[in-house]
């Protein structure tokens, strides 16, 4: 006897990706844009601090010089599905690049379940 396949079990089966991106925070705007002429239906965007190769930065005011280890970035978090990634991918680093060192970075994350809470859709169908 072959059992009943219910949608939520086919909806599980859609791979999901978790695209990070770490930027400049004036580039935040030119990110999102690309982001949603995508489609992308949905970003969240944390205040966050870091360096990487360059260490932080020094500034003089008046007389006085001021040392940050640790640089202002944005955290942007979109989830798409896995054939959409590359697209998103591609958008963050159109809407992020500015040529100068401190750009970013973006990390590509394979995600096991996505539940929409309010109506507990899974999957493509939670976006």
């Amino acid at each position: 006897m072959v059992d009943k396949v219910r949608s939520e079990d086919i909806l599980r089966v859609i791979k999901m990706k978790l695209v990070v991106g770490i930027i400049k925070p004036f580039r935040l705007n030119a990110v999102h844009n690309a982001l949603h002429s995508l489609g992308v239906p949905g970003v969240t965007v944390y205040e966050a601090k870091g360096h990487g190769h360059q260490k932080g930065h020094s500034d003089i005011y008046g007389s006085v010089e001021y040392v940050a280890e640790f640089i202002p970035k944005l955290r942007i978090e979109v989830v798409v599905p896995d054939d959409m990634a590359p697209f998103a991918v591609q958008a963050i680093m159109g809407g992020a690049r500015t040529g100068q060192s401190g750009d970013g970075k973006i990390y590509v994350q394979p995600l096991e379940e996505f539940i929409k809470i309010r109506t507990g859709e899974i999957g493509k169908a939670a976006l």
